[in-house]
């Protein structure tokens, strides 16, 4: 190893060298076509970290030409802005060379820096290149986002951080990296690049040659063995839902406990459970699908590891909830027999009569809009059929079928 940081090293030069990414910046993708074009405009690249947004931002300047000048959102104030503002004219005037401003964590933004950029976004002084691993709709001034495009990036997958290694490997060809070693890096790094790199480079300062062994020392971290597309990950979120289902929540939290250590993603698991609260608990406890949709929210604002208590707050309320799947199963009748039966027309006096014609035709006539007032205010039960005629009287949904 040379005295240059490996992350650097293997900063992709052009877009054949980059890792990641395909529906930006592939051949013939909206990024890439627009990077080389030689004029691009401001953009955010909102992605989890390790996921490359500062090396695309630097390959966006390098293709143009233009000068890289990274802004931090943390320790810079207004005086600073005016200062980037400044250099960028100058630059223009004399060099005739465009300023690409990269802010990395744009969520950290203040309302005061961002406004004081916008006038210079507005008329080109500036091409303003953000990085967040946040929604930017909540954290970016909506002046600002509207003249900047955003572009979502994702984690590397499996095969992708494996082609990262080989080429690392390819790089240094001291290192010598085993293969379970090779499969407890891709499973660590979770997509992740700046990880894989990061534990490499950790561990060859002690060896070159990498075991488990010595990757579990470097990171303080077991290695389980846990494919997140393979077995292992449908058999944990089987047996997790599994003991949702059977009411549970010791069994659940050792299977969320697996999947959390892994590196499972969060926001995964919390989907699963807002369908779960619709599928298994329904209208048996309507809140549970409140506080599941709430948790798949919570986790996506707040993160890992702290979303690690969100999870396993809502797995336990839903495992020990009251269970129907009466709503589930009268949606599946319902959905089967309009595949298997041909169901006569909807009842002229439930259609909408939005001319005089279909007003003559019968459309809404007879209808009670509220039979439930009218049977309050005359003492009498109102019968009105609301099913097509051939499906009179059938049941889809029987609340007492627990």
């Amino acid at each position: 190893m040379n005295n240059i940081p490996l992350a650097e090293q293997m900063r992709p030069k052009n877009f054949d060298e980059f890792i990641g990414q395909e529906h930006l910046i592939g051949k013939n993708k909206p990024l890439r076509r627009l990077i080389e074009s030689g004029r691009i405009t401001s953009f955010v690249l909102w992605g989890p970290p390790g996921c490359g947004k500062t090396s695309l931002a630097r390959l966006a300047a390098s293709y143009i030409n233009a000068y890289f000048e990274p802004f931090s959102a943390v320790s810079s104030g207004v005086a600073n802005v005016r200062e980037v503002v400044a250099r960028a004219k100058e630059r223009i005037v004399k060099e005739n060379k465009e300023t690409i401003l990269f802010i990395d964590e744009i969520h950290r933004f203040s309302k005061a820096q961002q406004d004081a950029f916008l006038p210079h976004v507005e008329n080109g002084t500036i091409v303003l290149i953000g990085a967040t691993t946040e929604n930017p709709s909540f954290e970016v001034i909506w002046p600002l986002l509207s003249r900047m495009q955003i572009y979502v990036l994702y984690p590397l997958s499996d095969k992708e951080t494996e082609i990262l290694i080989d080429r690392i490997l390819k790089t240094n060809k001291k290192i010598v990296l085993e293969k379970d070693a090779r499969d407890f890096l891709i499973e660590y790094a979770a997509g992740d690049a700046r990880k894989a790199i990061n534990a490499i480079e950790m561990s060859v300062e002690l060896n070159t040659r990498i075991t488990t062994f010595l990757l579990e020392e470097v990171l303080q971290k077991k290695y389980i063995g846990y494919d997140k597309k393979g077995e292992n990950h449908y058999d944990t979120i089987s047996a997790f839902i599994k003991s949702l289902r059977g009411g549970e929540p010791d069994a659940v939290l050792h299977y969320l406990a697996r999947m959390i250590k892994v590196g499972e993603d969060p926001i995964f698991i919390a989907r699963r459970m807002v369908i779960f609260a619709s599928e298994d608990i329904g209208n048996a406890q309507p809140t549970a699908l409140v506080v599941a949709t709430s948790c798949m929210q919570a986790v996506h604002m707040v993160g890992m590891p702290e979303s690690s208590l969100i999870l396993a707050q809502t797995a336990t309320y839903l495992a020990t909830a009251k269970k129907s799947i009466a709503a589930t199963c009268g949606i599946q009748q319902a959905l089967k027999d309009l595949e298997t039966m041909k169901v006569d027309p909807i009842p002229l006096h439930l259609r909408n009569a939005r001319t005089s014609l279909l007003k003559k035709m019968g459309y809404g006539r007879n209808h009670i809009r509220y039979p439930w007032l009218v049977e309050k205010q005359t003492g009498k039960k109102i019968v009105q059929e609301y099913l097509p005629k051939n499906l009179k009287g059938k049941k889809y949904y029987t609340p007492d079928w627990k």
